[in-house]
C-alpha cells in the first residue's frame, strides 16, 4: 500500500506577461502547473495577469487558484491509491483489475484520476481502496461533500448552485447538489445512534436541563400538510444561563414512535453524563406532551408565556372597555407577577376567575369565551404552574427554546415558498440541519467520517 505521509503544499503566485485573461464565465486556460516535487511537498506555480478592472482580475485569480487546487487535489487523491498489489479486506482477498480513470469532484473543480480497482477471483462487486481510504462520499472529496451539504442544509438546491458559482467559481447541477446533500444526511441518520456525540466541556457546572418537544406543519408531496416534530434538550448553569442545546427533528410520522425513541435515546445519554441535575419537562399544554415528558423528567411546567396569554384573555373579559384599560393593565401585571413569584398563585388566580364568572354577566361572546378558555386552561394545567419554585432556583420556565427549534430547524428550511417534500429527502436534510444547529456536532460528525469513512459503512 502507498505510504500516507503528511501532505505539504507550497504555492507561488506570479504576475505574468500580457496574455488573454480567463474570465469567471469561461473555463480557465492553463495558468497553473506543478513545478517541483520533493517527497511529500509539492510546489505549484500560478501565473495570472493582473490588469483591467479590479473585479475581473479578482475573478481571474479565483479561476487560477481553482486550477491550482485541482492540480493539488489530483496529487492528494493519488497518494491514497495502492501500488496494485493484492489486498485483504476482512476475510476476502482482492486483486487489482488494473487502473481505470474516474472523475472526482473537489472544492476546486472536477479531477480525473487513474486508480486501481479490485475484485475477488470469482468476480462480483468491485472495491476501490482510494475511494475508501480518501473517505470519498459518492464521487466527492470529504471537503467538497462537507461544503455542499452544509449549504444544502440551509438553502434550496438552486440557491446552493448560484452561491457556489458566485462565491467560489464552482459549477455544479442542482440535481448533483441534492444527491450529495441527501447522501450525507442519510448517512448521518444511519449513524445517529452508533456515533455517540460527546457533550462539550463547559466552564461552569451544569445545574439543570429543560426537555421539550413540539410539532409544526410541513408540506409533503404525496400527503399534504403533516406535523413534523422538533425536540430540544437544553443545559443550564446554576445562574439560569443556557450552556448548550441539542436539537432533534423528525419528518411527519403517524404515532411519533420513531422520533420518541430517538429522543429518549439522546436524553438517556445526557442523563448518563449528568445523572444528578434537575430535568424539567416544558411544554405548551398539549396532553400528548405530558404523557411523553412526565416519565422522563423530574418536574413538569407548562410554558409560562402560554399561561400568560390565557391570563391576558381573562383580563380582557374582566376589565373590558377602553375606560378600564389602565385597571386592566395593572391587574394583569400584578397577577402575572404573583403567578411567577408566589407559591400557590395559580390556584388562587383560578378561584378569582371562577368567582368572577359566577357573579358577573359579561357582554360579548368573545369576551365570555376568552374567560372560559382561561378557566379551563388553569384547571387542566395548575399542577404544572409552580413557577416560583423554579424561578427561585434559576431554572427555566419557558419553552421558547423548543418553539424556536420548530422555526429554525423546520420552518426556515422546509416551508420556503413553493416547497414540497418527499419524506426521504426531508429526513436527510433534517438530519444534516440538526447536526449544524447543535454546537459541536457538525465538526464531530466529519471527524468520524475521517476516522471511519463512508462507503464501506453503508455496504
Amino acid at each position: 500500500m502507498f505510504c500516507k505521509l503528511p501532505f505539504r503544499v507550497m504555492i507561488r503566485i506570479e504576475v505574468g506577461d500580457p496574455l488573454e485573461r480567463p474570465t469567471h464565465t469561461e473555463v480557465a486556460r492553463m495558468v497553473a502547473a506543478v513545478t517541483k516535487r520533493d517527497g511529500d511537498s509539492i510546489t505549484v506555480s500560478v501565473t495570472v495577469r493582473l490588469d483591467g478592472p479590479m473585479l475581473e482580475s479578482e475573478e481571474a485569480i479565483q479561476d487560477a487558484l481553482n486550477e491550482a487546487g485541482m492540480l493539488l487535489e489530483q496529487e492528494n487523491l493519488e497518494r491514497f491509491d495502492t501500488d496494485g498489489s493484492p489486498i485483504q479486506v476482512g476475510p476476502v482477498r482482492l486483486t487489482s483489475k488494473g487502473r481505470s480513470p474516474q472523475v472526482y469532484e473537489t472544492p476546486y473543480g472536477p479531477v480525473q484520476v487513474e486508480r486501481h480497482v479490485y475484485q475477488t477471483a470469482q468476480g462480483g462487486r468491485t472495491y476501490c481502496p482510494l475511494e475508501n481510504d480518501a473517505r470519498l462520499i459518492l464521487n466527492a472529496t470529504p471537503r467538497w461533500a462537507k461544503v455542499v451539504s452544509y449549504k444544502y442544509a440551509s438553502l434550496g438546491a438552486d440557491s446552493v448552485v448560484d452561491d457556489l458559482w458566485e462565491c467560489n467559481g464552482r459549477s455544479i447541477s442542482n440535481r448533483y447538489c441534492k444527491m450529495l446533500g441527501d447522501a450525507v444526511g442519510t448517512f448521518a441518520t444511519a449513524k445517529e445512534e452508533a456515533w455517540n456525540y460527546e457533550l462539550p466541556d463547559f466552564d461552569r457546572a451544569v445545574a439543570s436541563a429543560a426537555v421539550g418537544v413540539d410539532g409544526t406543519c410541513m408540506l409533503l408531496l404525496d400527503e399534504g400538510w403533516r406535523v413534523a416534530m422538533a425536540g430540544t434538550i437544553a443545559l443550564y448553569d446554576s445562574e439560569g444561563e443556557r450552556l448548550h442545546t441539542i436539537y432533534m427533528g423528525a419528518t411527519p410520522e403517524y404515532g411519533k414512535e420513531a422520533f420518541h425513541t430517538r429522543f429518549v435515546h439522546e436524553l438517556d445519554r445526557v442523563k448518563m453524563q449528568y445523572p444528578d441535575i434537575s430535568y424539567i419537562g416544558l411544554g405548551d399544554g398539549a396532553a400528548d406532551n405530558w404523557s411523553f415528558l412526565s416519565p422522563l423528567t423530574d418536574r413538569q411546567l407548562v410554558d409560562f408565556y402560554h399561561a400568560s396569554e390565557y391570563v391576558g384573555k381573562a383580563a380582557a373579559a374582566m376589565f373590558s372597555g377602553k375606560k378600564r384599560a389602565q385597571e386592566r393593565a395593572r391587574w394583569l401585571e400584578d397577577r402575572l407577577h404573583r403567578l411567577k413569584h408566589k407559591q400557590g398563585a395559580a390556584s388562587r388566580l383560578l378561584e378569582e376567575m371562577e368567582e368572577f364568572a359566577a357573579s358577573h354577566t359579561i357582554r360579548g361572546q368573545q369576551l365570555l369565551s376568552g374567560l372560559k378558555s382561561a378557566i379551563t386552561y388553569f384547571r387542566n394545567q395548575k399542577s404544572r404552574m409552580n413557577y416560583s419554585y423554579h424561578v427561585d432556583r434559576c431554572q427555566p420556565i419557558g419553552s421558547g427554546v423548543t418553539e424556536a427549534a420548530c422555526k429554525v430547524l423546520i420552518k426556515q428550511r422546509f416551508c420556503k415558498s413553493g416547497s414540497r417534500w418527499k419524506e426521504e429527502g426531508a429526513s436527510a436534510v433534517l438530519s444534516t440541519r440538526s447536526l449544524k444547529l447543535t454546537p459541536g456536532r457538525w465538526i464531530a460528525f466529519w471527524k468520524r467520517i475521517s476516522q471511519y469513512g463512508y462507503s464501506h459503512q453503508l455496504a
